[in-house]
C-alpha cells in the first residue's frame, strides 16, 4: 500500500481555465505584444492542489465552485478522471467559470493574471455543506483563490474537528492575523511572505526575518517555498534551509500547488516535517519540467523515483 492512501486530504479552492502563452517579455501599457503557442489546460490553485494530493495516492475531496458552463463542464470530467471526489464543486448560473491568463518568459518564469469569477460566489454555506466530508478526512488545505472568509470557516470547523490544517497564501492578498493563526503550518513563497509580514523579501535572510515576524504574531509554523533556491522551515526553535534539486524549468506553473500537496499528504501520514519538506521539493521540481498547470504534477511514483535517484546522485559525489 502507498503510504498516502490511508490519507483523506480536503481542499478548499479554486477551479480556474488557463490560457497559456510563450513570450518574449511582458508588453508595455498600450502595446500589442505577439506571442505564440497558446495552450489551455485545467488549473486554479485549489483544483492543482486537490489533484496532487489524489496523485500521491490519497484521497482527495474539493470544495469550491465553477460556473454552469461548458469550462465547467470540462474542469469537473477533469477532475473526476483523477480520482478526486467533486460532489462539494457547486455549479453556479450567476457567474462564469474562472479563467486564468499565463505569460512564459525565456528564463522559465512567468507571470499570472487571474479572474476568479465563480470562485469568489464560494460562501461559509458551502463549508457547512462539506461538514461531513471535513470532519472524516485528515488534513484540510486551502488557498488565497476564494473568499478570505470561506478559508476562515473552513479552518474553524477543521480545527474544531482536530484536523490538520495548511494555508497555501497564494495568491499575495490581505489575509487577517486570525486566519493565519487558524492554520498549523502557513506556506508562502517570497511574493506572498512579503504580503503577509509586510515588509520586502529578498533572500533566506528576509525570508527568514519576515517569516520570524509571522511566528512572533501567533502564527505556528511557516513553510516557505523559495523556488530555485529550494525551501525553509521557520518555527519557535529556530530555521532550516533545505535546497532545491537541480532541474531544467519548463514553466514554474503549479510547481508550489505540487510543493504543498505533497508536503500535507506526507505530513498527514505521519512523516516528520523535515521529510515531508524534502519530499515536497521533489515534487515541486518535477511539476515545474513541463507545460501547463494539472498536467504537470507528478505522480508519487515519479516523485519517490525522482528524489532517490538525485539522493544517490549527491551520495556519490560526497
Amino acid at each position: 500500500m502507498s503510504r498516502g492512501q490511508a490519507v483523506h486530504v480536503v481542499v478548499v479552492g479554486s477551479s480556474n481555465f488557463d490560457l497559456v502563452v510563450k513570450a518574449e517579455r511582458l508588453p508595455k501599457e498600450g502595446e500589442t505584444l505577439l506571442v505564440k503557442n497558446l495552450q489551455f489546460f485545467p488549473g486554479g490553485k485549489g483544483a492543482n492542489q486537490a489533484v496532487a494530493v489524489a496523485r500521491m495516492g490519497a484521497k482527495a475531496s474539493l470544495v469550491g465552485c465553477v460556473g454552469q458552463d461548458i469550462i465547467g463542464d470540462f474542469l469537473v470530467r477533469g477532475l473526476e478522471s483523477d480520482g478526486i471526489d467533486t460532489t462539494m464543486v457547486r455549479r453556479t448560473p450567476e457567474r462564469a467559470t474562472g479563467c486564468a491568463f499565463i505569460m512564459l518568459f525565456p528564463n522559465g518564469n512567468n507571470c499570472i493574471t487571474v479572474d476568479p469569477a465563480a470562485n469568489l460566489s464560494l460562501t461559509p454555506t458551502d463549508i457547512e455543506r462539506a461538514r461531513e466530508v471535513i470532519e472524516r478526512a485528515d488534513a484540510l488545505m486551502s488557498v488565497l483563490e476564494v473568499p478570505v472568509e470561506v478559508v476562515e470557516a473552513a479552518f474553524r470547523l477543521a480545527r474544531k474537528a482536530g484536523k490538520l490544517t495548511v494555508l497555501d497564501a497564494g495568491p499575495p492578498r490581505h489575509c487577517p492575523l486570525e486566519l493565519l493563526r487558524l492554520a498549523d503550518v502557513v506556506s508562502p513563497n517570497e511574493t506572498e511572505l512579503a504580503h503577509l509580514a509586510g515588509e520586502e523579501v529578498s533572500g533566506r535572510v528576509s525570508a527568514r526575518e519576515a517569516a520570524e515576524k509571522l511566528l512572533s504574531n501567533g502564527v505556528k509554523t511557516v513553510v516557505l517555498k523559495l523556488g530555485s533556491d529550494g525551501s525553509m522551515l521557520v518555527t519557535p526553535k529556530g530555521a532550516k534551509h533545505f535546497p532545491a534539486f537541480k532541474i531544467e524549468a519548463v514553466d514554474p506553473t503549479a510547481a508550489g500547488d505540487a510543493f504543498t500537496a505533497a508536503f500535507t499528504v506526507e505530513y498527514a501520514a505521519g512523516s516528520t516535517i523535515e521529510d515531508a519538506i524534502r519530499f515536497a521539493n521533489g515534487a515541486g521540481a518535477l511539476a515545474a519540467t513541463k507545460l501547463g498547470a494539472q498536467p504537470s504534477l507528478p505522480t508519487r511514483e515519479e516523485v519517490e523515483a525522482f528524489v532517490a535517484q538525485r539522493t544517490g546522485e549527491k551520495r556519490n559525489r560526497s
